[in-house]
């Protein structure tokens, strides 16, 4: 059976690995001319490298500095897609979806803003994540097994001699991650065994996705508001409200990716809510799922959400 409309999952912050969209640049002309325009756009990273060589080479340490890593994904993600043009050519986009960072890709796909605007949004956007990282100390917990019940427990039981602890990612059934300062974090550990689920300290900069974000979530709101926002030509749906945007309302939009730095993000029931109206306007049957380059972490995140939805990976052609 063909498909006749397609759903596009732009990958978060966590896929990238070394040799990221290496092998789509060396694939097609249209892919190169992405990360060539990225590389113009992006100038040199810290040790005066440019991005292509720091997504190819590494090292990993460099690559997934979060002022590295985001831009390095959204180029990647936009390769893989130009490059997919005919693959994907005359069929419908029903939805767009990104995680975090992702959503960001989302949008661009979508017609908000053209590449290069995308892709400064999001080196101002990690460059501020970076920074807020650096001035806080904080850090994220893996829950294994918890449900969202179990987590507000868990981030109950860590700040009750302090700190700040909230739920940061709904990534799947299971899988959720808490997000604040470091002694909640540690304190998160052994409160997580109090409820019954596993606990794993995560190896990032900072507390994405909290309140430790705040001071980012600002100054990323007045580079939002500079940047024109044009009405979206797909449906793309929001981390924080797991809905869809509304598609003319560009100041909502803007809000919402502010709302974003220190929210949860919803990917979960975002998954979960797109499947249901696409099985209530009767677009599921004939829809195709496709990821985007880098990985396949969605894949595996959606097979937990929902084992009927299959998703094609395209790390590489």
């Amino acid at each position: 059976m063909s498909a006749t409309s397609i759903v596009l999952l732009c990958p978060g912050q966590g896929a990238q690995a070394v040799g990221m969209a290496k092998a789509w640049y060396d694939a097609s002309p249209l892919a190169k001319a992405v990360v060539d325009e990225a590389d113009r756009i992006f100038g040199t990273g810290p040790d005066g490298r440019t991005l292509s060589d720091i997504a190819f080479q590494g090292p990993v340490e460099v690559l997934s500095r979060t002022d590295i890593s985001q831009p390095a994904l959204f180029t990647a993600a936009v390769a893989a897609h130009r490059a997919l043009g005919d693959t994907l050519g005359g069929l419908k986009v029903r939805a767009v979806a990104g995680l975090s960072l992702g959503e960001y890709t989302a949008l661009h796909l979508a017609g908000a803003f053209d590449f290069e605007t995308g892709l400064r949004l999001v080196m101002r956007r990690g460059a501020l994540m970076q920074q807020a990282a650096e001035s806080s100390k904080g850090g994220m917990v893996a829950l294994i097994g918890a449900d969202e019940a179990q987590a507000m427990q868990v981030c109950e039981l860590a700040t009750r001699e302090g700190g700040v602890l909230i739920p940061a990612n709904f990534n799947a059934p299971g899988q959720i991650v808490v997000s604040g300062s470091i002694e909640a974090c540690d304190r998160a550990v052994t409160a997580a065994g109090e409820v019954g689920v596993r606990a794993t300290k995560l190896q990032v900069a900072g507390a994405f996705h909290s309140p430790l974000m705040a001071p980012a979530a600002e100054k990323l709101g007045e580079a939002l508001s500079a940047v024109a926002i044009a009405p979206l030509s797909a449906e793309v749906w929001s981390n924080v409200t797991a809905r869809p945007h509304e598609a003319g309302n560009a100041q909502l939009l803007r809000n919402r990716l502010v709302e974003q730095l220190v929210s949860p993000v919803r990917w979960a029931q975002s998954c979960a809510n797109l499947l249901e109206a696409m099985s209530a306007d009767g677009t599921r049957a004939m829809a195709a799922f496709h990821e985007l380059a880098p990985g396949s972490t969605l894949k595996g995140l959606m097979r937990r959400i929902d084992k009927t939805c299959e998703v094609i990976p395209h790390d590489a052609p």
